[in-house]
């Protein structure tokens, strides 16, 4: 049975045996080392090598006798088989790049929550709003909060909502203070007791001056 780490291995030691075909270390016609010989130079079992053999063989890059003799017959292919496999170690690369972004973003949404909470817990207004519930709400083009700063709109005495956060794009903002400027489509993060979401969803949503 081949060892957990060989399993992929093979695949690994086929492609460096075709590198070494391309770049003339196993020139065209030659005859490549013993199963057993390879087996040594890549620290595997002979069972591995015979697996990364059978895949250039079916690339049709080495030739394997009935004797086991193993002999190089197409530069062509092995030159196919390594693009091939770059392109899929690509693909493969931008998988995890993917991954590791969506963890990362995972991380930033864990924190975003964690600072949520310590500014609930600190401040003295918020202490009652248990069990609170942050909301999000985006403001239109036509609000007429657009334009104005924190402190004229006189946020809180207006709609008995607090500004904890605001996203613009992808930064975020915590705990804005008086003299931030809003602007059209961002977000913000509130939170309030009673009847605060309707009356902060109707004085957002009110049209500005024209």
């Amino acid at each position: 049975m081949i060892p957990d780490h060989e399993k992929s291995g093979y695949k690994s030691i086929a492609l460096d045996v075709a590198q070494r075909i391309v770049s003339g270390d196993f020139p065209l016609s030659s005859k490549i080392s013993g199963r057993s010989i390879l087996a040594g130079q890549y620290h595997v079992s002979p069972e591995t090598i015979r697996k990364a053999i059978g895949l250039l063989k079916e690339e049709g890059i080495v030739a394997v006798s009935q004797g086991k003799e193993v002999r190089v017959i197409s530069n062509d292919r092995a030159f196919e088989y390594i693009t091939k496999n770059d392109y899929f170690k690509s693909v493969y690369s931008l998988k995890q790049d993917l991954q590791i972004l969506l963890e990362e973003k995972r991380k930033i949404d864990r924190k975003f929550d964690s600072l949520l909470s310590e500014i609930i817990e600190a401040s003295d207004r918020l202490q009652n709003l248990k069990p609170y519930h942050p909301v999000e709400l985006k403001i239109q083009a036509h609000s007429h909060v657009v334009g104005q700063t924190i402190g004229n709109l006189q946020f809180w005495q207006n709609t008995g909502a607090t500004i904890i956060a605001l996203r613009r794009g992808t930064n975020v903002a915590i705990s804005p203070g008086p003299h931030v400027i809003l602007g059209v489509d961002d977000v913000l993060v509130v939170v309030g007791n009673g009847d605060f979401l309707n009356k902060t969803n109707r004085y957002l949503n009110k049209d500005r001056d024209i």
